[in-house]
């Protein structure tokens, strides 16, 4: 069967059919937290500790880490906050160093700037899980070369440049896509895990059975790991 290691300094997680379910906890995110966007502002990193700890405690195998924060007071202060290139890859390594110091959970490095992703890749202790890569093609050239070079799992996500179909076989095909342009940089199919995008249920009726048979088609035909949110 196709596993997925993900691991810190001392605990490993495996991704994989055969495996226990894998949560990923995802708490540690400032998108729509204005508290706690204020309070990396100041340099206030106690509730990051305090998510990291409450996931673990309840079972989360993996943290996300999301640095996508939106500093106010700063960027009037200082023209380099206007510049999310120098924001996230400075606020990812802090977030990283806060929780290792708390805790030993594997961690998912998550941004859309390629500078905070490698700067997560520098500060992380054994081999975390990247999030993520698309089917742009800028987004592979700027990903895959990471992945490759720090030896890590990356979450594949099915859309392109055309945005998010609703039609399966074509979120299939970009999964495909993804799988050979990673084999290309020597990436192997058990180090990407495709989240297949669940549409809302609500509305389309069908996305419950697109989502379990797109799983299956990507298990069996790619033979990759999936992750669902």
């Amino acid at each position: 069967m196709t596993r997925t290691v993900v691991e810190s300094k001392t605990k490993t997680a495996i991704i994989g059919f055969d495996e226990p379910f894998c949560v990923i906890g995802e708490r540690i995110n400032p998108t729509g937290r204005k508290i706690l966007n204020a309070e990396l502002e100041a340099g206030d990193y106690s509730r990051v500790e305090a998510d990291a700890i409450a996931q673990t405690a309840a079972g989360a195998t993996i943290l996300d880490i999301n640095s996508g924060a939106v500093f106010s007071n700063k960027m009037a202060e200082d023209p380099r906050y206007a510049d999310n290139n120098f924001v996230e890859p400075t606020l990812m390594r802090a977030l990283i160093e806060r929780v290792q110091a708390v805790v030993d959970t594997p961690l998912c490095i998550d941004s859309s700037v390629p500078g905070a992703l490698e700067n997560g890749l520098a500060a992380a202790e054994g081999r975390p899980l990247l999030n993520s890569v698309t089917g742009e093609e800028e987004r592979m050239e700027m990903v895959l070369p990471l992945v490759k070079k720090y030896n890590v799992p990356v979450v594949a996500i099915s859309n392109d440049d055309t945005g998010i179909s609703e039609d399966p076989d074509v979120r299939f095909a970009v999964a495909k896509k993804i799988v050979e342009r990673a084999a290309d940089f020597g990436i192997p199919a058990h180090d990407i895990v495709v989240d297949p995008l669940v549409m809302p249920v609500g509305a389309m009726g069908s996305a419950g059975l697109q989502v379990f048979t797109l799983v299956r088609r990507l298990r069996e035909e790619l033979g990759v790991n999936t992750t669902c949110g």
